[in-house]
């Protein structure tokens, strides 16, 4: 079982590259207003395998997901459009565009009114890149799976060295997926629970 091994270091590696990639420190985000272009180029960076476009972003905006851009401005996006973006581009994959709404009106109440935030939206952005950044580690030091478990479950079947290396990928993939699901069903269930209409 020496490949298994060698496997699980490829991915803890995998794992290493998504945490540096996903996190961005609020001090890294642009200090100048930015044009609604160059918002989206930012976020499309920033997100591999997103599709933000001119249209999404005003749509989240027209339906008070995020805030309206400062009037009269050609660069109207602040830094806390910004860092909201960047949280919904996380919770964006998870959640629907009423369901972020819920989140941010938790923390924010209406959120084209600055003076009613029950926090400021730099203190949210930071807390959640350092919830983040203890996810990420949690899951590094627990193990993206449970190797014991992953031996025992091919221990039944005669595979070659290719066909444990695809099987074990395979069933790391299938634990992932079982508890992304398992906690956007619980995410789901507390936004329902705890926003207000």
């Amino acid at each position: 079982m020496e490949n298994k091994e060698s496997i699980l270091n490829d991915l803890l590696s995998i794992s290493q590259n998504v945490i540096d990639s996903n996190i961005i420190p609020f001090s890294d985000l642009p200090e100048y207003d930015l044009f609604l272009s160059q918002v989206v180029d930012y976020l499309n960076d920033r997100f591999e395998g997103e599709d933000f476009t001119n249209n999404i972003v005003q749509n989240y905006v027209k339906n008070e997901v995020v805030s309206k851009p400062q009037d009269g401005k050609k660069r109207g996006y602040t830094k806390v459009h910004l860092t909201e973006l960047v949280l919904l581009g996380h919770m964006r994959p998870i959640l629907t565009s009423d369901e972020i709404k819920k989140v941010f009106r938790l923390a924010f109440n209406d959120i084209n009114d600055r003076t009613d935030d029950i926090i400021p939206w730099e203190s949210a952005y930071k807390s959640f890149t350092e919830i983040q950044k203890n996810a990420f580690s949690d899951l590094q030091e627990k193990g993206l799976v449970d190797e014991v478990m992953i031996k025992e479950l091919i221990k039944p079947f005669q595979l070659n060295e290719k066909e444990t290396e695809r099987i074990v990928v395979f069933l790391t993939v299938m634990t992932l997926i079982a508890q992304a699901s398992a906690i956007k069903k619980l995410a789901r269930k507390i936004i329902d629970e705890y926003s207000e209409e």
